[in-house]
């Protein structure tokens, strides 16, 4: 294949790739209420608080990837 050839399929692909998400977001259009724009429902919604978690909820965990604290690796 030529560079021009190679650039025409590029060029194709990138039409029917366009076209395709398109005719996705025109679906999701249809599908969803227009209140979705405005972000997630905030009913569904969890606060995470900024607070540090209570140290004592890790003291039997190992350290993941490492092992164990009182075993050393082969």
């Amino acid at each position: 294949m030529s560079l021009q050839d190679d650039l025409s399929a590029v060029r194709r692909n990138l039409d029917e790739l366009t076209r395709k998400v398109e005719r996705l977001e025109q679906q999701a259009a249809r599908q969803k209420p227009s209140t979705t724009a405005a972000g997630p429902d905030p009913s569904r919604m969890v606060t995470v608080p900024d607070t540090p978690y209570d140290s004592s909820l890790w003291t039997d965990s190992d350290d993941e990837g490492l092992g164990a604290r009182d075993r050393r690796a082969p």
